[in-house]
């Protein structure tokens, strides 16, 4: 999440905010364990609900309006997709599958930038990113996005295999700010905060027009926004729970929901039948790339 660069303050002394999530994370995987939740988290075709699911971070006031807000450039989605598409998927693969210490050195580089994250005396909206209520909304919506992308991809796992993967996907927070108690303890808690947390969706005219431009892919060049942008607006809406749906104003109908239907049938169709290295881009590019650059101390963000 990133947002206005405040001038003044004290945003280094908050570079190292860090938490003892490693003494309350989930024991290290068998090499069997790993590849076989690396076989539902890694798959390109899983990038389809992303449109979704960033719209789905930034429908909370707060955190829509400092994005909305934002003048920090250097990790603009406008100005610098490739590079932002780069830094969230190398955020999501190192926080799976990272190892402690490079879990450390991506939380110091998130830190780096979130402590130039705050709204002003000024702003309509206050917000902060170091908050760990909206840091946990946002893993949440990240969590959801994995269990979207899996049912779509695979169909309905058993309870034993959902429960690793949600355990799992308790990184996207720990990774962050979010002390490991504040993460739902299962499946059945999390459902119950979702059904809370999501009674706090709301958008104003600024960040609907923003996000709608989002799902519009009007931050492309415009022959590419032409191009992609209603095929990539139809898809981003299939992927939205209705609340979310509803407050960016797009309409659904019974012929958009059985069109959508086929759209997924045929992706979870094409992911069967693509070999693996191909299956698993672009996760396992931006994984070495990503793991390249903390190796060598440069930045990430």
């Amino acid at each position: 999440m990133t947002a206005r660069h405040v001038l003044g303050g004290e945003p280094e002394s908050r570079d190292d905010v860090k938490h003892d999530d490693e003494d309350s994370a989930p024991p290290p995987l068998s090499t069997a364990e790993s590849a076989l939740l690396r076989t539902y988290f890694v798959n390109g075709l899983s990038l389809a609900p992303a449109g979704a699911n960033v719209i789905m971070q930034l429908s909370r006031l707060e955190v829509g309006h400092g994005i909305a807000d934002s003048t920090v450039t250097s990790g603009s989605l406008h100005r610098h997709p490739i590079k932002r598409t780069r830094t969230t998927l190398g955020y999501i693969m190192i926080a799976l599958f990272g190892t402690p210490d490079e879990r450390r050195a991506l939380r110091h580089e998130v830190n780096r930038q979130h402590g130039h994250v705050r709204s002003s005396r000024d702003d309509d909206v206050p917000y902060d990113a170091f908050d760990p209520e909206l840091q946990l909304w946002v893993a949440a919506c990240m969590y959801r996005g994995v269990s979207d992308s899996i049912e779509v991809l695979f169909g309905h796992l058993d309870d034993s295999i959902m429960d690793a993967i949600y355990s799992r996907s308790s990184r996207f927070a720990t990774t962050l700010q979010v002390p490991p108690s504040m993460w739902p303890v299962d499946r059945v808690a999390f459902t119950a905060y979702w059904s809370e947390a999501e009674r706090k969706v709301l958008m104003d005219d600024k960040t609907r027009a923003y996000l709608y431009d989002l799902a519009s892919l009007r931050f492309l060049p415009a022959p590419f926004s032409r191009l992609f942008g209603p095929a990539h607006r139809f898809i981003t809406a299939g992927f939205l729970p209705p609340r979310f749906r509803h407050e960016l104003g797009l309409g659904w109908s019974e012929r958009d929901e059985r069109n959508f239907r086929r759209f997924t049938s045929a992706l979870r169709f094409i992911n069967e039948r693509l070999p693996r290295p191909v299956r698993e881009f672009p996760w396992n590019l931006v994984l070495r790339d990503t793991r390249r650059r903390l190796a060598n101390g440069r930045p990430f963000v």
